[in-house]
């Protein structure tokens, strides 16, 4: 199982209830709609912008966001 991690995203409240709704329409929880988002706007990042190369990925420290395991 892949290793979680955790952000803390600050939004308006008309803009958490403009997601809210998205996700009910969409069929999908707020968690799975942020993935969702998430991977759309990577994958336009990289078809504008090229492939984001393997060590910027590997050099960026994740360790504050890695969630605790239990």
């Amino acid at each position: 199982m892949k290793s979680s991690c955790e952000i803390t995203l600050r939004v308006s409240e008309d803009m958490l209830r403009r997601f809210l709704y998205v996700s009910e329409q969409e069929n999908r929880t707020p968690a799975n709609q942020f993935n969702f988002m998430l991977r759309n706007n990577i994958a336009y990042f990289e078809r504008t912008k090229g492939k984001i190369p393997e060590a910027a990925l590997r050099s960026i420290d994740i360790a504050e966001y890695k969630k605790e395991e239990q």
